[in-house]
């Protein structure tokens, strides 16, 4: 598979930030401390003939934990042996690749990243050094362009198939004119249930990697649940376009109206995107139309919301039209179910509905499961922690006696009361309260800790220490753990484990939100604790 002389000449047009590879200097070798453990100390260096910036040094070495950088850094530690990059970073090469931007080469695929990059180390007389390329997959021998280097790894551009894996690449798949240079999707390219075995895989290296538990105490993944939708499911988009040029310039200037380029500081052009639902599809020709010609009321580039949302609340089954929201305080309608939400556009929900009943009906499940000793009873009571506008409170709340939402946000805290009410439920059943977050579960006393189930859904950061200190302090029954990001999943539940509450992982399963994409929604149990990826 050749990239066409069209798509590669206009990458060539791109000017890339380029990264020199060169040491850093020796202070801000050793600020770094190279290891966590502090034990791995660089050699002096010599003196340094061109200087990195220091944020792009910054960039480099200094990962927050749980982002795509550090996860990589896992990677790239596993792939080449932690001995091997060990020495590179005492010897003061972990920054000194071997090859430069611009070089062409091939290269035989070893495995994908958590990323969606496929990962392949250099060839002899190459040093041992990794290099992340996209669209690509393991068994693939590629030919790849050099875009930038990093430590102990090079950032390429896909520039043609030599030999492809045909047991898991068919092309014929892709749906989308644009995959192969936008960076939303990755695997258009492969069968739906490799996509999804794919995706358990990126929740085992997770809890490899962050969980700081032994292999024992880490259940094996369970299949990754499938999105009921595979196209057309995403409910929310975002589209942008760039600040317009200055000068004379500005009056031929078109903006380029779309999502971000793999790999390039610039927007690709899309007039449809296959992931998103018809609606937004529908909306999105005539929203270029309408920014393009008024393009001369933008003093800087904008990102345009769309959203789509019922036009109005059901009388009956199958009543029902929908529409694309794009002003940011305006009321988006979603229905999951039976349970109707009403929420503001700029607010946060799940943007893809399709899966959401099989995910709320498991994390029900996982709520309500306990040991089979004929001892323990069954939760009466769920606390739903970073409820937001209810989505995991209203669907569960039939199976509880009471229900509580804690929130920081007031605005949440009001939709999500309003959403009791839309779906006639008892007040006295569940209500949303607002807890400050030093001191989140003071707002649950009246609730029996041995007899309640905690749900906690983060955002990608995962939980700070402080959380996690209350949780443990309070001692639920059970705790799941939903989250966006099983890397920071994985840690926080490695501190719950080990939090001396005697809580164990008892299931850990993926749920597919964003087919096509690299990206896996994880759940996750304890008792009991239980943790969802999603």
């Amino acid at each position: 598979m050749d990239l066409s002389p069209t798509r590669q000449n206009l990458r060539d047009q791109e000017a890339h930030e380029r990264i020199q590879d060169e040491r850093p200097t020796k202070k801000a070798r050793l600020e770094d401390g190279e290891r966590t453990d502090n034990m791995i100390q660089p050699r002096k260096t010599t003196k340094q003939k061109q200087k990195l910036s220091k944020r792009a040094l910054q960039k480099i070495l200094h990962h927050e934990p749980g982002t795509p950088g550090d996860v990589l850094w896992h990677e790239i530690n596993e792939l080449l042996g932690r001995n091997i990059v060990d020495d590179a970073i005492v010897a003061g090469r972990d920054l000194e690749a071997s090859v430069q931007f611009g070089d062409i080469l091939e290269l035989d695929v070893v495995e994908i990243s958590s990323t969606g990059d496929s990962l392949s180390i250099l060839p002899a007389p190459h040093p041992p050094w990794v290099v992340a390329t996209p669209f690509s997959l393991p068994g693939e021998r590629i030919r790849v362009k050099i875009v930038r280097n990093g430590r102990m790894l090079s950032h390429a551009d896909l520039l043609g198939i030599v030999q492809s894996n045909q047991a898991l690449r068919d092309d014929s798949r892709v749906k989308c004119r644009y995959f192969g240079e936008c960076s939303g999707c990755q695997y258009q390219m492969l069968d739906y249930a490799t996509q999804l075995d794919f995706k358990r895989h990126v929740i085992q290296k997770a809890y490899r990697f962050y969980s700081n538990l032994s292999a024992e105490m880490i259940p094996s993944p369970s299949p990754t649940i499938a999105s009921p939708l595979q196209y057309g499911y995403r409910t929310k988009i975002t589209p942008h376009f760039d600040e317009p040029p200055k000068g004379k310039a500005r009056s031929a200037w078109i903006p380029w109206i779309g999502f971000d380029s793999k790999g390039r500081r610039r927007v690709l052009d899309i007039e449809e995107c296959p992931i998103a639902t018809s609606t937004l599809n529908q909306a999105l020709g005539p929203i270029r139309k309408e920014v393009q010609e008024q393009i001369d009321n933008y003093k800087r580039g904008a990102t345009l919301l769309m959203r789509d949302s019922l036009a109005t609340i059901p009388q009956q089954d199958g009543d029902e039209t929908h529409v694309c929201i794009r002003d940011h305080k305006a009321i988006v309608r979603e229905r999951v179910g039976t349970t109707l939400f009403e929420f503001p556009a700029n607010s946060f929900f799940q943007n893809n509905n399709s899966v959401l009943v099989p995910l709320t009906d498991y994390v029900r499940e996982a709520a309500l499961s306990v040991p089979a000793d004929g001892k323990t009873k069954q939760p009466t009571h769920l606390i739903d922690t970073y409820s937001g506008c209810g989505l995991f409170a209203l669907r569960l709340v039939d199976s509880f006696d009471r229900v509580v939402g804690i929130e920081i946000s007031e605005e949440s805290i009001r939709y999500a009361t309003h959403n009791v009410k839309l779906n006639g439920i008892p007040e006295d059943k569940c209500e949303f309260r607002a807890g400050q977050a030093e001191r989140i579960f003071e707002v649950v006393q009246d609730f029996p800790p041995k007899e309640t189930a905690i749900v906690i859904d983060p955002p990608r950061k995962g939980c700070d220490d402080k959380f996690i200190e209350q949780l443990l302090s309070f001692g639920a029954a059970t705790i799941v753990y939903v989250s966006c990001n099983v890397h920071t999943q994985a840690r926080d539940v490695g501190k719950i484990v080990s939090g001396g509450r005697d809580y164990t992982v008892e299931s850990i399963r993926g749920f597919d939100l964003f087919p096509q994409t690299a990206h896996v929604e994880s759940v996750r149990e304890f008792p009991s604790v239980s943790s969802l990826e999603a």
